[in-house]
């Protein structure tokens, strides 16, 4: 290659744009033109190795600083088994958000977050129930979550009111199941407005504490628990279609009512309150009319319970002797339950006026339509130690 070949591949031209000859000594401007050329090198390289350093940093940094804003993104959470115990309450309509502020600020779990975030992911956001729950301290959010769905968890008083009870010893099982005063619910049984009673049980509770087994939370009050007993009564009492059936009878619901309570009282099996309910029908639709002598009822106005009256405590004077007093007693003498309901609103076909349970032990009773059939039941019922 010549030296214009080689002036032209450098670029390097006159003033007139011709290009300009140069040879190896051409002294000191050709020698800082190539120490200048040599630090251009220089100068690109080493810019290439700081951008390489500082990737490596930035690498580097940028892995553990996505490790801390992990760490920084999973929240607070307990271990272990958990100390301590405290109460917490769900009440209705709460979401699983506000419970969690809750768990956290009763120190149940270490932030709220652990808490919606171990519900959400179990699917159950919207299965919280209210009520009172007993729990540890310091547990994890996955473990609070669990013992929140758990039914059993929920502190409850469960208790069973028997067919037949009188409202005395229903309110009295209540305060002693409950842990709470019995005057408080003596006072809250008197209150009938509190208590939402249909319109035809003229403001008293007794026969309208509908039995059965209730479950109570702690905060529930004695007016809570003996109005949801009358909602649990209207609630048979549109099941059988008490007011329709009253009048189809010739009868008011609160007499229908008050004969279920004597049926109720007097029957040894549910399968004989029908004829029982037949026989009370019976006698008040006699003319003239028969006096009921149902011996429930004087032990009802003795303040007790049996059905075997003594000739002396026929005696009584009170207005549920229904021994001295014709027709029915001025109220229900029990709480009867849905069975003897049903016998009182659909009594069996037949003309009976007398029945005796003939075996104590058995419960058997047997159904007479003249005196001198009811005699020979009464005889058998002393001959099996009656």
């Amino acid at each position: 290659m010549n030296d214009l070949d080689l002036n032209t591949l450098l670029g390097a031209e006159d003033d007139e744009g011709q290009p300009r000859r140069r040879t190896r000594g051409s002294g000191k401007r050709g020698n800082s033109r190539r120490r200048r050329r040599r630090r251009n090198r220089g100068g690109f390289i080493a810019p290439l190795l700081a951008f390489v350093v500082l990737a490596g940093i930035i690498g580097g940094g940028g892995y553990y600083g996505y490790l801390w804003l992990s760490d920084a993104l999973v929240p607070d959470d307990y271990t272990g088994q958990g100390t301590g115990e405290v109460v917490i309450e769900i009440k209705d309509g709460q979401s699983a958000a506000e419970v969690a502020e809750e768990l956290e600020r009763q120190g149940v779990v270490a932030s709220a977050r652990a808490f919606t975030n171990a519900i959400g992911n179990a699917g159950k956001s919207d299965q919280l129930q209210p009520g009172s729950y007993k729990l540890r301290k310091q547990l994890p959010a996955t473990t609070a979550v669990s013992m929140l769905l758990t039914p059993d968890n929920r502190l409850l008083a469960k208790v069973r009111l028997k067919e037949g009870l009188r409202l005395s010893d229903t309110l009295t099982t209540l305060a002693k199941e409950t842990g709470k005063p019995v005057k408080e619910f003596t006072a809250a049984a008197k209150d009938a407005g509190d208590l939402d009673l249909p319109p035809y049980a003229k403001g008293r509770l007794e026969g309208y504490a509908f039995p059965a087994t209730y479950e109570f939370q702690p905060k529930t009050t004695p007016t809570q628990m003996l109005a949801a007993m009358v909602d649990r009564f209207k609630q048979t009492a549109d099941k059988v279609d008490l007011e329709g059936g009253a009048k189809a009878l010739g009868h008011t619901p609160h007499e229908i009512i008050i004969i279920a309570s004597i049926v109720q009282a007097e029957a040894g099996r549910a399968e004989d309150m029908p004829k029982i309910a037949r026989v009370i029908y019976n006698r008040l639709g006699r003319e003239p009319q028969m006096k009921l002598e149902m011996d429930s009822t004087v032990m009802y106005a003795l303040g007790k319970y049996g059905t075997a009256a003594t000739i002396p405590e026929t005696k009584i004077k009170s207005r549920y002797n229904t021994y001295a007093h014709p027709g029915l007693p001025p109220g229900p003498i029990a709480n009867p339950g849905d069975h003897a309901i049903e016998a009182a609103l659909n009594p069996e076909k037949g003309d009976w006026l007398y029945f005796v349970a003939t075996d104590p032990k058995s419960n058997i009773t047997k159904f007479a339509t003249t005196e001198a059939e009811r005699q020979a039941l009464l005889a058998e019922y002393e001959s099996n130690g009656g």
